[in-house]
């Protein structure tokens, strides 16, 4: 290769390197995206099985209310109107999410939104003397009272983080969402719903016309690879990009256990929590209803949090007070870096749902070409 051959190499072909090199290429700029992965797309990549699309790193539901960036993904290619209703399981019973008058229905019998409230009222206030929460738990148990914190948070919470409710601190919770009537749409955006065919084909549309190298490590031989462009979007763990110079961030993994099933319809929904300790996963995803695809099988995926270590994927960070003040020492590197852009959840230490991610992506192209 040529010195200074492109004018951007972008490291990572997930869905925000993607949208970005869309948008470069859009204005003229020649893109190369170098991929340490088989496959582009990041974790919305979808495998398909039995023409089922099923979702390989968990599931993704794109949700917005932000009009720009649904009508950029739909431009692209078109999206369907699923509607995400999921369930959770205790104790073999099944309960609405989000917490609306369905739950409280099954919950407590109750009908009407007052006694709903009144209830949620009485089990708050056994918990009044509680005015600084020391860990998750009491912020919990302040929030919502005692019935919805044990069925429904501590033991999924626990599985989630790998610790107890107790030992959690408790901004992780800052909120708990109550809806006092009877719908079961868990996001309160104004659109939703699943590209047609699955995300391969939205990240395929992005990437169209740009070259990408897969299976390629860029620490690898990072040298030639910065001296192929005059500008680097780095999308990869921060850390890692600096040497672990202040130490390793933190992160919760994922594991999941995926299988063919010879049945039309295993559970009747797309995602179904358990909040049990004593079950060791997380939800059960049923791939085929987020596009009501047509076959004589299912694929259905248990999903398992999992240690974070070298060579898994990292997905939640660890946003405790030790990460957060080093994550700022690799934030205050990354500005200090010319003809470096650093974005993307992991490049930028953060949750980022999959509107937010486009947003932001297009948010860097503009100010970067202003």
């Amino acid at each position: 290769m040529n010195a200074k051959q492109y004018d951007y190499l972008i490291v990572g072909a997930g869905l925000f390197g993607a949208v970005f090199a869309c948008e470069a290429k859009k204005a003229g700029k020649r893109c190369l995206v170098i991929e340490q992965r088989s496959h582009t797309g990041g974790n919305i990549y979808c495998d398909l099985v039995e023409g089922i699309n099923v979702h390989k790193y968990g599931a993704h539901i794109f949700h917005t209310s932000n009009k720009e960036v649904w009508d950029y993904v739909n431009n692209l290619v078109p999206f369907n109107r699923f509607t995400n209703t999921p369930m959770v399981c205790y104790k073999d019973k099944l309960y609405n999410l989000p917490f609306n008058m369905n739950t409280f229905y099954t919950l407590w019998g109750v009908k009407t939104p007052a006694e709903a409230q009144a209830k949620i009222a009485e089990q708050r206030a056994e918990y009044a003397a509680i005015t600084e929460p020391a860990n998750l738990e009491e912020q919990a148990l302040t929030l919502c009272g005692k019935d919805i914190y044990e069925r429904f948070i501590k033991g999924y919470t626990e599985k989630q983080w790998g610790m107890a409710a107790t030992e959690l601190p408790p901004f992780i919770i800052k909120r708990i969402p109550f809806r006092f009537t009877y719908d079961n749409n868990y996001f309160n955006d104004s659109y939703q719903g699943v590209p047609i065919g699955g995300y391969n084909k939205l990240i395929d549309a992005l990437l169209s016309g740009v070259e990408v190298l897969l299976d390629t490590d860029y620490f690898a031989a990072r040298e030639k690879w910065d001296a192929v462009a005059h500008k680097v979007l780095f999308t990869g763990c921060i850390d890692q990009y600096f040497d672990y110079r202040f130490g390793r961030l933190d992160y919760r993994s994922l594991r999941f256990d995926t299988r063919l099933l010879a049945e039309e319809n295993f559970q009747g929904s797309a995602v179904i929590n358990y909040s049990e300790r004593e079950v060791p996963y997380t939800r059960v995803i049923e791939h085929k209803h987020f596009e009501s695809a047509v076959s004589p099988y299912t694929v259905v995926t248990y999903e398992y949090p999992d240690d974070y270590e070298d060579g898994k994927v990292p997905y939640y960070p660890v946003n405790n007070s030790r990460n957060s003040a080093m994550y700022l020492k690799y934030k205050e590197l990354a500005a200090a870096c010319d003809g470096v852009l650093f974005g993307g959840r992991l490049a930028q230490y953060t949750y980022a749902d999959m509107d937010d991610t486009v947003e932001a992506a297009l948010a860097l192209w503009r100010s970067v070409n202003e």
